[in-house]
């Protein structure tokens, strides 16, 4: 799964201190898997597509419209497409997340093409 083709490239983090690595599905679908190294805050930011989280370890805190939610190991919180989100995250917090869209390019060219253009259905 730590595969350098799938790892994430640190201009699409929205996290300092974040290793991710994505997996592409059908429509440009995403899933990503997050382990944050460290404490910090994620810049708010929106998207054109949902966005499902799952925290496996730790805990995220979102941040929507001003209201804090926390999100803990086991839970899980659908954010709808369009809506303004940001957080914070607590040192070895990990995360899934299922993205709608593409969310995510990788570091490097994979065997199925550059980053942001990997071929279709691989998840």
């Amino acid at each position: 799964m730590k595969h350098p083709a799938n790892r994430i490239a640190t201009s699409d983090q929205a996290t300092p201190g974040v290793e991710g690595y994505v997996f592409d599905g059908v429509e440009w679908s995403q899933m990503a898997f997050w382990t944050c190294r460290e404490t910090a805050a994620s810049a708010t930011h929106a998207h054109d597509y949902d966005e499902y989280m799952i925290v496996v370890q730790g805990c995220y805190t979102l941040i929507i419209n001003g209201e804090r939610i926390r999100v803990k190991a086991g839970e899980e919180y659908l954010i709808p497409r369009g809506v303004p989100h940001g957080g914070e995250v607590l040192a070895g917090t990990r995360t899934i997340h299922a993205f709608g869209g593409h969310r995510a390019d990788r570091t490097q060219e994979s065997f199925f093409g550059p980053p942001g253009r990997q071929g279709l259905g691989k998840l």
